[in-house]
């Protein structure tokens, strides 16, 4: 059929097994997708970034959750086809959805966009993710900005205040903009921020709905912008701000985006394994450095791909942040690149015996298991390609 949409439109509320035959698959499945998307009355929001999109997705979802019914995509199912596969799901008539919009080249946001037609737009921020794709960070941008096209006067956009390069792209969104930061003046910002590593984050969030205490069971100042991100989100429903706050305090981690286990003999292991990139690795080393009463600080890093021809400087940078954040052992995964990432800790002082260069997250699960003691706090980050998941089990094995 050339209009998979029809039929769909024919036969979606019945129970028939269809054979439906089509020039292209994916294209009729997105069309199909927005077919449902359209004839639902949900509301849908649309998050997008280069850090902390699942994070700001589940936490929104949970916000806007108090009073109304939500449903948010699986895991991150934000690409030309786990989108749509999500956006079938809004046949059951939720009030809201909110999912998130991935990509990795120039034009990808532009069809998510296209599919999804979101009420609620929600832009993060923008950082070197995929960057073996583009030439620069403003390119990076650019493709990220894609998010804004097709906006309408009755949309709304979150945006990241701290951003430059997010609010450079901003300024002529048609409909109305709450901002969110913690760093420059925004309609949602923490001020009176603590940063307490493991213990997480505490802060005073100013809104224009009031002002309360923000407790953040998270790590990281990268999660503090999620939280002030998600409460704007939840604003544009009009989800009463200490309801959220109630809701933050028992909020838990999307799985291995910084999960924290306490195993036997006073082992601790930071589980952020799903995936890596600097500004995300520098932030979370800055807040774990700070968590004291551990024998040992282990960082067990995988490499970071698809950074393209900055790759090895980059990687070089966030070994020295191991050092200056009070790491004193750190096990290297994966390629090439984590040579330099090595060489930047020794540059910092880490002494030669301290650092290890494994191949792959085989090897290095055995040199782990040898390597990590009593009361050791083991920080484990790498991008997905790597596998760094599978040391994380292991040492729950070893430490159970």
């Amino acid at each position: 059929v050339s209009d998979p949409s029809a039929v769909c439109s024919k036969y979606m509320d019945k129970r028939y097994v269809t054979v439906v035959i089509v020039e292209d698959t994916t294209r009729s499945l997105q069309t199909i997708a927005r077919h449902v998307r359209r004839r639902s009355c949900t509301k849908v929001v649309a998050v997008t970034g280069s850090i902390g999109k699942t994070t700001t997705k589940e936490l929104s979802a949970a916000f806007v959750g108090i009073q109304k019914r939500v449903y948010r995509n699986t895991g991150n199912l934000n690409n030309h086809i786990g989108l749509p596969l999500s956006l079938l799901k809004l046949r059951h008539q939720p009030e809201v959805a909110v999912v998130e919009l991935g990509m990795n080249h120039a034009g990808e946001i532009r069809t998510l966009v296209d599919i999804a037609e979101p009420n609620v737009r929600v832009w993060t921020n923008v950082a070197e993710v995929h960057a073996e794709n583009f030439s620069s960070i403003e390119d990076i941008a650019d493709a990220k900005a894609e998010l804004l096209e097709g906006s309408r006067s009755n949309d709304r956009l979150v945006a990241n205040a701290d951003d430059s390069l997010v609010m450079d792209r901003v300024r002529h969104f048609p409909g109305s903009m709450m901002t969110f930061g913690l760093e420059k003046t925004a309609d949602v910002r923490a001020i009176a921020v603590n940063d307490s590593g493991l213990d997480g984050i505490s802060a005073t969030v100013k809104t224009p709905e009031g002002s309360g205490l923000l407790q953040i069971p998270l790590i990281g100042m990268g999660n503090a912008a999620n939280v002030l991100a998600s409460i704007a989100v939840a604003l544009q429903f009009q989800i009463p701000l200490q309801a959220m706050l109630d809701v933050l305090t028992k909020f838990i981690p999307p799985d291995r985006r910084g999960f924290v286990t306490h195993l036997s003999d006073g082992v601790t292991v930071v589980d952020d394994s799903y995936n890596s990139n600097p500004t995300a690795l520098q932030k979370a080393l800055e807040s774990i450095g700070r968590t004291g009463g551990y024998r040992r600080r282990v960082a067990i890093l995988g490499e970071m791909l698809e950074l393209g021809v900055r790759s090895k400087a980059l990687h070089y940078l966030c070994g020295k942040k191991v050092v200056e954040t009070g790491f004193e052992c750190i096990v290297a995964v994966g390629g090439e690149n984590v040579s330099a990432l090595v060489a930047g800790s020794r540059d910092a002082g880490l002494d030669s015996g301290s650092a290890v260069i494994c191949s792959n997250s085989q090897e290095a699960v055995k040199i782990v298991s040898e390597l990590v003691q009593k009361e050791d706090l083991v920080f484990v980050k790498g991008s997905r390609g790597v596998g760094t998941d599978l040391i994380v089990e292991r040492l729950k094995a070893d430490w159970s």
